[in-house]
């Protein structure tokens, strides 16, 4: 699913600059479904900037990651700077023919099928992915939030299933297949920095059987992630703790948005706990952009928007504030 020109994904802050020279500045960015509330790292010693990172700690982090996200062992789990890096290496397991995406969806998913030498056709419900030598769907969904069922889901014949579960997070517990990639044919991608408020570290995750893991790693080859990352990664994957209560904080978070846009007139239709998706704003793009609130259109699509959360409560008010200006209540 593409953006508008100049802007292709979330988080653009220059290419908003351009399109609203006038507005003020700092621009409130709710255009990613990023967690507004970052884990709270502590310090990192000089020797994670220094030394290359040791392969023992890539393993400590891999073993902690499959604990996490329910992979049958640490030789299921394979780790990389961000799950963007593996999307052609996995479009890659499989030689150039016809691949499936459930669509719409997040655009990197067509464009990394097509570097990999596949014919990539769009379905729209996960049936249409029956048979397809690479099928693909992002589950619960970006930008609607529709979750696949598992049942479905494993009951699918293809040559191999890549399932991106970067919002699984915050999601109903049950959902995931990361239990499930030792049978063979599928692989799970999981992203470290969205829930965690930590896109900018750069890690995610592949879960796979061992022969596909151990493929995948060969293709990245040593050091491929720092050891900043590893650091991260480690601190934060195993806070359950603090897991547990931020995702009970982003599901209050986003029912106070829904209610928040609700009284603007714009219906919420889709979405999780890290962002909603509404219907009816047309012209509420521009008229909160000039107000230096930046969210998420899609072309082709008009009329709906995404909306990020708020970190917090002056980014509240003046998200609030934007809407009662923009005209979103009247659609334009």
């Amino acid at each position: 699913m593409d953006g508008i020109p100049g802007m292709a994904h979330g988080g653009d802050l220059e290419a908003a600059r351009r399109l609203f020279p006038q507005a003020p500045t700092p621009f409130l960015d709710l255009s990613t479904g990023i967690n507004p509330h970052g884990y709270p790292m502590p310090p990192l010693g000089a020797e994670v900037f220094a030394r290359l990172p040791e392969p023992a700690a890539l393993a400590r982090l891999e073993a902690l990651a499959a604990e996490r996200y329910g992979a049958p062992s640490a030789a299921h789990v394979v780790a990389a700077p961000g799950t963007q890096l593996l999307l052609p290496l996995v479009a890659g397991l499989m030689p150039p023919g016809g691949a499936r995406i459930l669509g719409p969806t997040y655009a990197e998913h067509r464009r990394a099928a097509e570097l990999a030498g596949h014919a990539v056709g769009e379905v729209g419900a996960v049936e249409g992915l029956e048979g397809a030598g690479l099928a693909v769907l992002v589950n619960p969904n970006n930008p609607d939030g529709r979750l696949a069922e598992r049942r479905v889901l494993l009951g699918l014949r293809a040559g191999l299933l890549v399932v991106d579960e970067a919002f699984m997070e915050v999601m109903p517990s049950g959902a995931s297949l990361g239990g499930e990639v030792g049978r063979g044919g599928v692989v799970v991608l999981r992203s470290f920095g969205k829930f965690h408020g930590l896109a900018g570290v750069r890690l995610g995750f592949a879960l796979a059987e061992p022969r596909i893991a151990e493929r995948l790693r060969a293709s990245l080859g040593p050091w491929a992630v720092s050891g900043p990352a590893i650091a991260a990664g480690m601190a934060a994957l195993g806070d359950l703790a603090w897991a547990e209560a931020m995702r009970a904080r982003l599901a209050a978070e986003a029912a106070r948005l829904d209610a928040l846009l609700g009284r603007h007139g714009l219906a919420v239709v889709g979405g999780t706990a890290l962002f909603r998706l509404v219907r009816g704003a047309e012209g509420a793009f521009e008229g909160l952009g000039r107000q230096g609130v930046l969210v998420r259109r899609f072309e082709g699509r008009p009329g709906l928007l995404r909306f990020g959360l708020p970190g917090d409560e002056a980014g509240w008010e003046r998200l609030g504030r934007a809407l009662d200006g923009c005209g979103a209540a009247r659609g334009g």
